[in-house]
This record gives structure tokens, sequence and C-alpha cells, in this order.
């Protein structure tokens, strides 16, 4: 190679690498903007006059109890907030696991429920609303969470145990997944026989995915979860794009690609886990996100793997927008409005990779 070969490639490289990073400054400045924009949104607040709420607030300005300003602030943030910041985080999290999944299964179609988690934590949450258990108080909702949580785990240990004596192909883990998916679902289904109607109600929202019953309590577990979440796979971000090339390139190059598909499955799993524990199920989110971030940015995990967290947090808080902008036409769960804006776009970036413009 040249002298100037050698200069032109580093100066595509540069301007490569300063597209991708501005690209993510961008996301991250427009998913600051769209939440912001969310709390405004029905609270009978300007947008200018909702920022500076919460700006005063962060920065520990104090009110005269009971004043207009004091009451701003505690609607904005008692009641409009923690539905706004759990979509943000669910959405990071399930996007995150979604990009994991694709990666170490090597299948543009895996995502955040591969392993069949969302049908076990669908059991789980069923049983104890049938049960009795509600959102009307807080044990109620806690043991809703706790058994969701439980429910969703189970699949995953299944699928751990049964790849050590069946294998640890990619093919292999989808197919145990998706058994496990149609049996847990159909235990879903006995289950919801026998239930009274309040009840089989409140389990079909469940089910549906929302964030209207959120609140600060349930953020700790799902922030933590999420952050050392993305912080691990960052770091691993190298082995992901090797896992990429295919599971013989990655063994030649010296990767362990059963362990490490197998760590990642368990880290996904338990993100997952704490995460629609509290939401319920929310679908296409770990599909699409890192499908439209690897479009835009490419295949290079160092990022596609922020571009994704950031993607999918700007996209279920502009969902969680629309579910409540629609609430005049009835109560539309968050995990319907996904659903509706997910399966189009999907479907778009499938038409466009069949124009030989892949998106994987």
């Amino acid at each position: 190679m040249s002298a100037d070969e050698f200069e032109s490639g580093k100066e595509a490289y540069k301007s490569s690498l300063s597209r991708k990073v501005t690209f993510l400054v961008v996301c991250l400045l427009i998913l600051i903007l769209t939440t912001v924009i969310s709390c405004s949104v029905g609270t009978g607040y300007e947008f200018t006059k909702t920022l500076q709420v919460i700006w005063d607030h962060i920065t520990g300005t104090t009110y005269t109890p009971r004043s207009p300003d004091w009451w701003a602030d505690y609607y904005i943030f008692n009641n409009v907030m923690p539905g706004v910041i759990m979509a943000l985080i669910a959405g990071a999290g399930l996007a995150l696991a979604g990009t994991v999944m694709q990666s170490i299964m090597e299948n543009p179609l895996a995502d955040a429920y591969t392993t069949g988690i969302s049908s076990g934590a669908c059991l789980g949450a069923v049983v104890a609303i049938i049960v009795g258990f509600s959102y009307s108080t807080i044990i109620s909702g806690a043991g809703i969470v706790i058994n969701a949580f439980i429910g969703s785990l189970i699949p995953a240990i299944i699928v751990i145990l049964l790849v050590r004596y069946v294998g640890n192909s990619p093919s292999t883990i989808i197919l145990i997944g998706t058994a496990l998916t149609f049996f847990f679902n159909s235990l879903v289904t006995l289950v919801m026989i026998t239930a009274s109607a309040e009840g089989l109600q409140d389990a079909y929202i469940w089910q549906v995915g929302s964030v209207t019953n959120a609140s600060w309590s349930d953020m700790p577990l799902m922030v933590v979860m999420t952050i050392a979440s993305a912080v691990l796979v960052q770091l691993s971000s190298s082995k992901l794009n090797i896992m990429s090339l295919g599971e013989k390139s990655a063994k030649s190059l010296g990767l362990d690609v059963v362990e490490f598909r197998m760590l990642c499955i368990i880290l996904a799993s338990v993100l997952i886990a704490s995460i629609i524990s509290f939401t319920g199920i929310i679908g296409f989110i770990g599909l699409v996100a890192p499908h439209i971030t690897r479009f835009l940015v490419g295949g290079d995990n160092k990022f596609v793997v922020p571009g994704s967290i950031i993607m999918g947090s700007t996209v279920l808080v502009l969902a969680d927008l629309a579910s409540r902008m629609l609430a005049t036409f009835g109560n539309i769960p968050l995990g319907v409005v996904m659903s509706f804006i997910g399966a189009p776009v999907f479907l778009y970036l499938i038409v466009r990779k069949k124009s030989h413009k892949d998106v994987y």
C-alpha cells in the first residue's frame, strides 16, 4: 500500500468515525428533546415551562408549598415523569438485549424474547393476577412483579440447561426458545380460562405492555440492570463483532463461542426479566431499534450498542407519548402502539434489504 492510499484510507476512517459520533450525539439530543416534550403533553404546561420545572428540580430549586410552581413540580415529577422515564429505560434495555441476541445468534430476526422469556414472565404475572394480586396496593403490585421476574427466568434456565446436552448452535437455541414459548403460552391460556372477568382484563392489559402504573420505586432495579448490562456489552463489543462474522470465523480468531454465547444469554435474560416484570410484554422494540441503528451507522457494535440504546429509548418514549395522546379514544396501552409503529417500520426495513440495501 502506497503512502497516498494509506493517507486516503486514514482520512476515510476519520470521516466515518466523525459521522458515527455525530449521529450518536444528535440521537441523544433528540432523545432529551423527545423526553421533555412527552413530559409536557397533556399536562397543561407549555414546553418551555416543563423544561424549566425539570431543570429547577434537578438543580434543587425549592418552592413555597402549594404555590403554582410547587404544584407544577409535583404533578410533572410524580404523575407524568415516572411513566416517561420507565418507557425510556425499557426501550434502552430491550433494544440492548435485542442487539446482543441478534449478534450472538447470527440472525437478524432474533430479538429480546428469543429464549421464551416473555411467555414465562406472562405466565408468572397472570398466575399472580388470577390468584388475586392487583396493582391497587404496593404489596400486590410487588407480588405481580416478583412472579413475573421468576417466571421469565424459568425458560431462560431451561434453555441454558438443555443446550449443554443438545448443542449450542443458534438454530438449536431458537428452536428451544420457540418450543418453550408455545408451551408457556398454552399454560397462560389454561390459567386464564379459570379467571374472573376482572382478573382476565388485568391479565390481558399486563400482557400487551404498559407504563401507566409506573412509579419511582419501580426504577432502581431497571436502571441498575440496564446500566450494568450496557457497560458490560459495550466492553464486549469487539467480541460481538467477531460473533457476527459467524461461528467458524469466531473460533478461528480464538473466541470461546460456546462460553461467550451462554454468558450473553444469561445477561440478556436477567436484563429482560428486570424490565418486563414491571412493564409487561412490549414487542418489536428489541427487533426494530438495532436494525435502524445498523442501517444508519453500519455493523460495528462499538457504535451499534450505544446507538440501539438511544434509538430504543427514543422510539418507546414516542410510543408512550402517542398512547397518551390517543387516550381520548380509550385506554390504549403502550405495547399496542409499539406494535402499530414497529410492524410497518420492520416491513419497510425488510423491503429495503430486499432491494440490496442491507440493514444487517
